[in-house]
């Protein structure tokens, strides 16, 4: 009798090892994108990551935060499920802001393997002509 209790929480435990290995991945296409050269009287611009859930438990982006306020992220709020794809999208917003280069920073953050992962854009504004 001792052998199939002991035998039973074996089992039990064990599935419950199993259950607890499943975890979700994220994995971008691409972890920065260059804007390239954009106008000052056009100065919004938008970028978007697109990434799969390469894990085998379902996938969420607790938070997404913008380095400055210039920056804003777009992320899905539902959860990714293994296999399937989703999309960042990332606006930066250059009004108000000194003409030139920029590099910015978006970090997410997930319940993934890789709880963090920062994403950047970049690019150039160029001035308006006699300013």
């Amino acid at each position: 009798m001792k052998k199939y209790v002991m035998l039973s929480i074996m089992f039990v435990l064990s599935i419950g090892y199993t259950m607890a290995q499943k975890q979700a991945e994220i994995k971008f296409d691409t972890l920065s994108y260059n804007f390239g050269e954009f106008h000052e009287s056009k100065p919004v611009v938008t970028a978007e990551f697109k990434f799969k859930n390469v894990g085998d438990a379902p996938l969420v982006i607790h938070r997404a935060m913008g380095s400055c306020g210039c920056t804003v992220p777009e992320y899905p709020e539902e959860p990714i499920l293994p296999g399937k794809t989703g999309v960042i999208k990332v606006k930066y917003n250059g009004k108000g802001r000194y003409p030139g280069h920029f590099k910015k920073s978006v970090t997410i953050r997930t319940n993934a393997k890789t709880e963090m992962v920062r994403l950047f854009v970049e690019g150039t504004m160029t001035p308006i002509e006699g300013k």
